[in-house]
């Protein structure tokens, strides 16, 4: 498989030796029992991903330690230590035990990146609850479908949010509380009945004995998107945090004088796993922006704080390489030592690009929501092949294997896949268990990608083994989107495919065929994407949409995605025998 061999410069820049050392010898000595016995764990044997990440900190000189630096998108600065972190989480938890919320009860956080979400999250997490984060951007149906299917007891929302709850609020009979964080003390929480964050917070005082949950107990859940049906609730457990804490020390290769900058939404795995859990179960300082993607205010971000560890996605690179080489040539970057990226794959002429921009490679990593923790990674003592996803972590096993679970030789195109039972695991989708086991079977995890493995061990990403759209690092469901799609009055069908785009990775397109009376236009086609934008969120919307007569159906009447996608993209159409006529 030809590549190109990088010997990373970013490790003349580090100024001290990186925590992995030897890849080799790591693997054959590793023990997940060795990484237990670095973090804390609760008395009696328990453990709680909260403790692991804020509490044990505030037994060490990490107590006044900054552990959250946050600028609103109003150039607000805020900064929280590891103590000032125990304190509104332990309150949080004190208001959800005072409202009655259980252990094993989810409570939704439906926030922008504020403090408050932190709090929340920990706080949850404290009182033994599942917390399931919920991006910002989600119209609707998209937050009717999660909290229906988890049955959530409690959401944390804002003033301008809570009237997309409101929308659907009918169809929630299980939600019982709605907390409004009002930052901008709008008075919404009173005039509308709901529980008023600030006044529950004010009311909450002293320190919280943290619910007792073992390893195996609920912690947190995110919803990914198949291609068939809603999406599935992928839960996980508190022994995640031995994935989080191992691969932020390691992969991240995270040290305490870091100052890191995740720049995920925390409605995103990433954002939780890597934006909360890794660095401050390391005892990192972490930098939060509220504001959305500006490549000045990206480089100045940089520049202000002296970030020295960067994890972003290769979307986000992308864009940064469309801005030009001029604008990062405004700003001292020379504070990053180490930067690594998520989401999609990274294309090797991003690699390239950050060589002289950043005097150093980009490190690509691999891993799903489903996995919780990073499980393929270039790491910081390696050469970074462009276009690798890199080699396993230790305690993982990796290969590429054909449908009946049989290992491929090198260079192979197969299924890529995991041995189960590492830490982060996720546990079940929720309520979907059959769903569940079927993403294990031969001895092996499916992860629904499809790759290769060179001689060397490094694996390299081919395409999905079903229809889901991976655009700028989000997983859609074709099957959603249709269904958002065929609610406009003007829709009969509709069929969903990802289109390749060099920015996003793909792009949702979209096939219509209209009702009688409606005729295809400029105006209707942007009526129809703003119509799914506000109902589903903005990375779900159909980017492209074409007006068609007819779908191809099979006789069964399912609409073939190949076939669109066949079609439109000037690829073999295969076996048309269950055509219609």
């Amino acid at each position: 498989m030809p590549y190109q061999p990088i010997v990373k410069p970013a490790l003349a820049r580090m100024p001290f030796r990186p925590n992995l050392t030897d890849y080799a010898a790591m693997r054959k000595s590793f023990s997940w029992d060795q990484i237990r016995e670095e973090l804390d764990g609760l008395p009696g044997g328990g453990l709680n991903i909260a403790h692991e990440c804020i509490d044990r900190h505030v037994k060490t000189p990490r107590k006044n330690k900054t552990a959250l630096i946050w600028e609103g998108r109003n150039g607000e600065n805020e900064s929280y230590t590891f103590g000032d972190l125990k304190e509104t989480s332990d309150r949080f938890a004190q208001v959800l035990r005072g409202l009655g919320v259980k252990k094993g009860d989810r409570v939704f956080v439906f926030l922008d990146r504020v403090p408050e979400l932190y709090a929340s999250v920990f706080g949850t997490l404290k009182a033994g609850a599942l917390v399931g984060p919920l991006f910002s951007a989600f119209g609707p149906d998209a937050v009717r479908d999660r909290l229906a299917d988890s049955a959530a007891v409690a959401l944390v929302t804002s003033p301008s949010l809570v009237d997309r709850v409101e929308a659907v609020r009918k169809e929630l009979p299980d939600l019982k509380h709605i907390i409004i964080v009002d930052r901008e003390g709008s008075g919404r929480a009173k005039k509308s009945g709901y529980i008023a964050y600030e006044e529950a917070m004010k009311s909450a005082r002293g320190q919280f004995g943290i619910e007792p949950t073992g390893p195996e107990d609920w912690s947190i859940m995110h919803y990914t998107s198949g291609t068939t049906g809603k999406p599935k609730g992928a839960a996980h457990v508190h022994q995640a945090i031995l994935g989080h804490y191992m691969t932020a020390k390691y992969v991240l290769d995270l040290h305490d004088d870091d100052i890191y900058w995740c720049t995920a939404d925390p409605g995103w795995v990433t954002g939780t796993s890597y934006g909360m859990f890794g660095p401050w179960s390391n005892g990192i300082t972490s930098v939060v922006i509220e504001a959305g993607f500006n490549p000045d205010r990206w480089y100045a971000t940089i520049q202000k704080h002296k970030v020295t560890m960067w994890y972003t996605a290769p979307t986000a690179l992308r864009m940064l390489m469309k801005a030009g080489e001029e604008v990062p040539r405004k700003y001292d970057l020379s504070s990053l030592r180490y930067i690594c990226s998520v989401g999609e794959p990274l294309n090797p002429e991003a690699i390239i690009w950050g060589l002289p921009v950043f005097n150093q490679a980009i490190h690509d990593n691999w891993w799903q929501t489903e996995t919780g923790c990073i499980q393929i990674a270039n790491y910081p003592i390696q050469d970074v092949r462009p276009g690798s996803m890199g080699r396993p972590i230790p305690g993982t096993e990796a290969a590429i294997v054909d449908d009946q679970g049989r290992v491929l030789p090198p260079d192979a195109e197969g299924n890529l896949v995991l041995k189960p039972g590492w830490p982060s695991m996720f546990r079940t989708y929720w309520n979907k268990k059959e769903m569940y086991d079927s993403r294990f079977h031969h001895g092996w995890y499916f992860s629904g990608d499809r790759g290769k493995m060179d001689q060397d061990g490094y694996f390299w990403f081919v395409g999905r083994a079903d229809d889901v759209i991976n655009t700028a690092g989000h997983l859609v469901g074709p099957f959603e989107v249709e269904s958002a799609l065929i609610e406009h009055p003007a829709v009969a069908e509709a069929g969903v495919i990802g289109k390749p785009d060099e920015e996003r990775m793909e792009i949702v397109k979209a096939f219509v065929s209209l009702k009688d009376g409606y005729t295809p236009s400029e105006d209707l086609k942007k009526e129809i994407q703003e119509f799914v934008r506000k109902r589903l969120a903005a990375h779900a919307y159909p980017r492209e949409i074409d007006f068609l007569k007819s779908l191809p159906k099979t006789r069964s009447g399912k609409i073939m995605r190949r076939l669109l996608k066949a079609r439109d993209q000037g690829l073999p159409e295969g076996d048309t025998s269950t055509l219609e006529d």
